[in-house]
């Protein structure tokens, strides 16, 4: 792995500006979720309604404390599965800005199995984790395809992972009593309640 990506990717984060990074899913674009300007960006760039969430990427459980309530099964699926192809829905607190969450009391939140995005998410802290793409269009596999879908309107750095393409993550809500899918993935809602009461 290039360090000198990371740095180079940090540098432009600190800065309130937008980079393209790979997850263990496709291509997401980051930006510092606690910067409000950097976050309205990604919105712009995606051409994306503002009440609609972005997803946030953390490096480790204890980030998702910080950012969400955590119960018990919830610290029980995140051990089994993250890093992983599952994202959260988990109470926010309020450190975490509205913009990021769509002004709804929930966030999505992942930890992708990403050695890259792993390195970034650990040296940086939270990011946004949206595909890279213009809204209601298709995500490219290919970081070129990418940069010419946005024209690198606003984005500042692209890191290059090769071909991504898989399938996106399952979204569980766990804001309610029971595990509520949103999306079904590579992660079964039998394999999350396994992972409760074999917990």
């Amino acid at each position: 792995m290039d360090k000198q990506l990371v740095l180079k990717s940090i540098k432009a984060l600190s800065k309130g500006e937008l980079i393209v990074y790979p997850t263990d899913t496709l291509y997401g674009i980051g930006a510092d979720i606690f910067n409000i300007d950097a976050v309205k960006k990604v919105y712009h760039v995606k051409n994306r309604p503002f009440n609609s969430p972005l997803s946030v990427a953390v490096s480790c459980i204890d980030e998702i404390k910080d950012l969400a309530y955590v119960d018990e099964n919830v610290y029980l699926i995140a051990q089994k599965f993250l890093p992983g192809v599952l994202t959260l829905i988990l109470k926010k607190k309020k450190i975490v800005p509205d913009i990021v969450t769509g002004n709804l009391g929930n966030i999505a939140i992942r930890i992708p199995d990403n050695k890259i995005a792993l390195e970034l998410l650990a040296n940086y802290g939270p990011l946004t984790c949206t595909s890279a793409n213009i809204h209601g269009k298709k995500t490219p596999a290919l970081i070129n395809e990418i940069a010419m879908q946005f024209k690198q309107s606003g984005i500042a750095f692209f890191i290059d992972d090769g071909k991504l393409k898989g399938k996106p993550s399952t979204i569980v809500d766990l804001t309610k009593q029971k595990p509520e899918i949103i999306r079904k993935g590579y992660i079964s809602k039998q394999q999350i309640m396994d992972a409760i009461h074999n917990g």
